[in-house]
């Protein structure tokens, strides 16, 4: 059956649809206490696959039992996330040769490589290499950077970002704001997806909005993926980074400038070129199978359950890890994302507490998001409601911990008409929207939201703003910068009450349940905006 696409107005006519306002109104004691459990030492940072996961599913599960709410796999609060633990162990050396002579690259310093291959050993032998742009297939940009090129067994060298970064011009993909097709993720997907046995990121700190510092990481490191076995999926032989300068040493060795193909790759008519070079190395591999859990839980809707409203956030942290300067090994993740799962279970009592929504609304915490987005990309595989029947998703990762803002930063601007619902809600607290300060990171594709979106399922996701109420935009800017330096993906991340001021957490919390109740008592559907990448895809089966 055909749905009727709507595009919320800011205006009162929506909010006409169903309840005009919400009668929940939350407070600090709907969060503080989870946040509290769920960010302490206990819980040993919850990571999947260790008793911290056990330990945080079982608490979970008990709280929405607690709280009323249905079973929402069956009759069961967890959905199985079958997994696998694979860890690289790259050679120290990539050799690069020409008929103009060698280079040898050395790991860690000059590139970063790691596979999704299961098998014990990956070898890679006189592979060529091939030069394709930024790595994009994009027909609505009329945009193919591997057209006329066969990279079966070659590894194809592309640049971060995609052609728009840099240009000023809103019209060549999305200008300086990163579009789905500039994530390092998709890369590799689509290098994968043409059959290539590698692919190399050139690595520029600009347009990849982090340092190679950050990649290094990824050195030697386990990594989660799910468990696809018996799917007969091709993957490639190895996924990696260059440095920038390592990259210009190749391009001199094939005759060419790093600038002058930036240039090039930045057209449409752009044509991939074999460099004329050939890279030797191997992967000895260790894999490890496993099964994590989503748990999930409901409230039926009244008049239309079979229409689902989705809140999503992730459980999962960094686990047990290096100790810091003070001892301290323990990554409890109160803001990264205790603060968000917290959040899921005070909106889980606020829909059960008030008048039974007319659509039914879904609770889905969500596994492994630190390791890849893997709980929501199995839970977008593997829906347990139909995407055909899946309204919106409301995603939460990190809630405000710094006091009352008037703002919230959108990320995501322009994507789809939930911002729009997100817009009356907000005007109706005298509050705003501001855009994500850092649109080249690409921060849409980076939390789980994303998995709905690529199944067209419109998507709402918001940050902290700036605007602080008391000390304005200069002071809400320091805050966050202060907890990028000394907090995020360390173990100092924990609750502090003298630190963490929950006042502006439940304003947005409460803005959160507020779209989430107007749009669960409606009957309308919203969509994707002009220019979205996901667009297509919702209508699509829409249309069916």
């Amino acid at each position: 059956m055909k749905k009727t696409v709507f595009v919320f107005a800011l205006s009162a006519t929506l909010a006409g649809c169903g309840q005009q306002s919400s009668h929940y109104q939350f407070q600090v004691a709907d969060l503080e206490p989870n946040l509290v459990t769920l960010s302490s030492d206990e819980f040993l940072g919850r990571m999947p696959f260790t008793e911290g996961e056990k330990i945080t599913t079982s608490f979970l599960e008990q709280e929405f039992k607690k709280l009323g709410l249905e079973p929402g796999n069956g009759d069961s609060y967890f959905q199985d996330v079958p997994m696998v633990s694979v860890t690289s162990n790259p050679s120290e050396r990539i050799e690069f040769k020409s008929p103009k002579g060698a280079i040898i690259a050395e790991g860690l310093k000059d590139f970063v490589i790691w596979t999704q291959r299961t098998d014990s050993l990956v070898e890679v032998e006189n592979a060529e290499l091939v030069f394709a742009g930024f790595g994009i297939v994009a027909p609505e940009y009329g945009w193919n950077d591997y057209k006329n090129l066969d990279v079966k067994g070659k590894i194809a060298v592309v640049l971060v970002n995609d052609p728009g970064f840099g240009t000023e011009d809103a019209s060549l993909f999305k200008g300086n704001t990163m579009t789905y097709y500039g994530r390092w993720t998709y890369k590799y997907e689509e290098a994968a997806r043409q059959g290539a046995l590698g692919c190399l990121i050139v690595h520029n700190t600009i347009p990849a909005g982090y340092g190679f510092n950050v990649i290094q990481n990824s050195w030697k490191a386990s990594k989660l993926y799910l468990d696809d076995r018996g799917q007969e999926k091709y993957k490639l032989g190895f996924e990696g980074w260059i440095t920038l300068p390592t990259a210009n040493k190749l391009f001199d060795l094939a005759g060419m400038k790093e600038s002058e193909m930036l240039a090039k790759a930045r057209k449409s008519d752009f044509q991939p070129v074999s460099l004329g070079l050939t890279a030797s190395t191997k992967i000895e591999v260790k894999a490890e199978y496993n099964v994590s859990q989503n748990v999930v839980a409901k409230v039926t809707g009244k008049s239309k359950p079979e229409e689902v409203i989705i809140y999503s956030a992730h459980w999962d942290h960094l686990g047990i890890g290096k100790p810091d300067e003070t001892g301290d090994s323990i990554y409890n993740g109160a803001l990264d994302n205790a603060s968000g799962t917290a959040a899921l279970l005070a909106l889980a009592k606020a829909f059960k507490t008030d008048n039974q929504p007319e659509r039914t609304v879904v609770f889905l915490a969500v596994t492994a998001e630190e390791q890849g987005l893997w709980g929501s990309a199995f839970y977008a595989q593997n829906p347990i409601f139909p995407k055909e029947k899946t309204v919106a998703n409301i995603n939460m990762d990190g809630i405000n911990p710094y006091g009352k803002m008037k703002d919230v930063s959108i990320i995501g601007v322009g994507q789809s008409e939930m911002e729009d619902l997100l817009h009356v809600e907000l005007e109706k607290l005298g509050r705003y929207s501001a855009p994500e300060p850092n649109p080249v990171a690409g921060y849409y594709f980076r939390s789980d939201h994303f998995n709905f979106a690529k199944i067209g399922i419109p998507a709402l996701y918001f940050g902290t703003g700036i605007d602080h109420a008391e000390k304005g935009k200069e002071y809400g800017k320091q805050l966050q910068d202060e907890y990028t330096a000394q907090y995020y993906h360390k173990a100092a991340d924990e609750y502090d009450p003298s630190r963490w001021n929950l006042d502006g957490a439940v304003d947005d919390v409460q803005l959160l349940y507020n779209v989430g109740k107007t749009l669960s008592n409606s009957d309308k559907w919203p969509g994707w905006k002009d220019g979205s990448e996901f667009k297509a895809v919702r209508e699509g089966y829409m249309k069916k």
